[in-house]
């Protein structure tokens, strides 16, 4: 009896120290497969602008095959659609962590509204390496959550992710001592960033325009 009750202590001890490794672990295939999302929108982009005078689609009026009288609507979204032949599958723009969206739209038609993990950045252009050209879309203003639509950050905007996506874990043990909220971001030179809070504003002011605009779809 006391030998099965040290046996069964020892388990649950290897499993208070391996689990959340293990969950980590899962979350960091994630967490690539994120960031290899955003790096193959932001080829995208390079590729459409190429074909197309060297401007984004939100540059380029909607006869000339581009969203730009789109960007204040609700059909923002289309940006992604017109450049459905360069980014070859819809579950590009799909966090695997958007656990509000919870799935990838299953073609480049009108599902894929409200499935697109990723804002817009509507002032990027292929000249403006540190333009804010994509990334995760799970910001906080004043403590709420954006909605879909075109929100306006400067550097002093009150902005931070929210917790509903990417969260740091620093762990002791068995027991998570802290919890820190960050994001992926595109920039216009084709990295991709993984920004804290801390450094959101940074980011922000280091793009040199004074007002960003970002598409929420």
């Amino acid at each position: 009896m006391l030998e099965a009750m040290v046996v069964v202590a020892v388990l649950a001890l290897l499993v208070a120290i391996f689990l959340p490794a293990l969950m980590s672990h899962g979350g960091r295939v994630q967490l690539i497969n994120c960031v290899n999302n955003l790096k193959q929108v932001g080829l995208a982009y390079r590729i459409w602008a190429g074909d197309h005078s060297n401007k984004y689609p939100m540059a380029m009026s909607v006869t000339n095959g581009g969203t730009l009288e789109l960007m204040r609507s609700p059909d923002a979204w289309k940006t992604y659609l017109v450049m459905s032949n360069e980014l070859s599958a819809p579950i590009i723009l799909f966090c695997p962590q958007d656990v509000e969206r919870r799935r990838a739209a299953t073609n480049f038609s009108d599902d894929l509204k409200n499935h697109i993990s990723y804002f817009i950045g509507q002032d990027a252009t292929v000249d403006n390496p540190n333009a804010l050209l994509s990334g995760d879309d799970h910001f906080l203003i004043k403590g709420l959550p954006v909605r879909p639509g075109v929100i306006e950050v400067t550097s002093n905007t009150p902005i931070v992710w929210s917790s509903s996506r990417h969260v740091e874990k620093e762990t002791h043990f068995w027991v998570f001592s802290t919890r820190t909220s960050y994001g992926y971001i595109g920039l216009g030179d084709g990295s991709v960033q993984a920004i804290k809070d801390s450094n959101l504003s940074i980011q922000i002011a280091q793009t040199g325009i004074a007002t960003n605009r970002l598409a929420i779809p």
